[in-house]
């Protein structure tokens, strides 16, 4: 009979104890710790290998917001590449030309965005060394709401090159 109390004392005190000095968080504490950031997946990297500029590819992957607020893709960097920089596809002078995405890369509240070809896109740039499929490259990804994500993004073979990912200027 005393071994079994003194069982439950010992389990239990350090229960009472915790629940004594604990203060009750405020409700926004509260749901930033049990939201999660910006959930990533399906990252992957153009390799180098084959391509007709290997000086440069591309991240692509899918981001999902599962807050309640909007929050941007900010920036990026690899230690891979000289430069990295947010791009997009757009028509300029009635030309699909890439540039650089001013202010972000929006992720909708509740919603998900795709970096892809053809599309919104992380470029590295200034590469210092050729990417094979199968190599990873280590990403850092930074968000408007100061969290930030390291990734080791896996190479792979892209063969759509020219259709997709540089389309050239069409001559009439």
């Amino acid at each position: 009979m005393k071994t079994k109390l003194l069982t439950v004392a010992l389990i239990a005190v350090p229960f009472l104890l915790a629940s004594c000095g604990s203060e009750e968080k405020p409700a926004a504490q509260q749901a930033a710790a049990t939201t999660p950031g910006v959930l990533i997946e399906d990252a992957w990297v153009r390799a180098t290998t084959g391509a007709k500029d290997a000086t440069m590819t591309a991240a692509f992957l899918s981001l999902t917001n599962p807050g309640d607020k909007d929050v941007k893709l900010t920036s990026a960097t690899s230690p891979v590449a000289g430069m990295v920089q947010l791009h997009e596809m757009a028509m300029q002078d009635g030309k699909m030309v890439m540039r650089e995405k001013a202010g972000g890369v929006n992720v909708p509240a509740g919603s998900h965005t795709h970096l892809s070809p053809g599309g919104d896109h992380i470029m590295l740039m200034s590469l210092k060394q050729q990417l094979k499929p199968g190599d990873e490259v280590p990403v850092t990804l930074k968000f408007s709401d100061n969290t930030t994500h390291d990734l080791k993004v896996p190479v792979k073979a892209f063969t759509e090159e020219e259709e997709h990912y540089h389309p050239t200027p069409t001559t009439k």
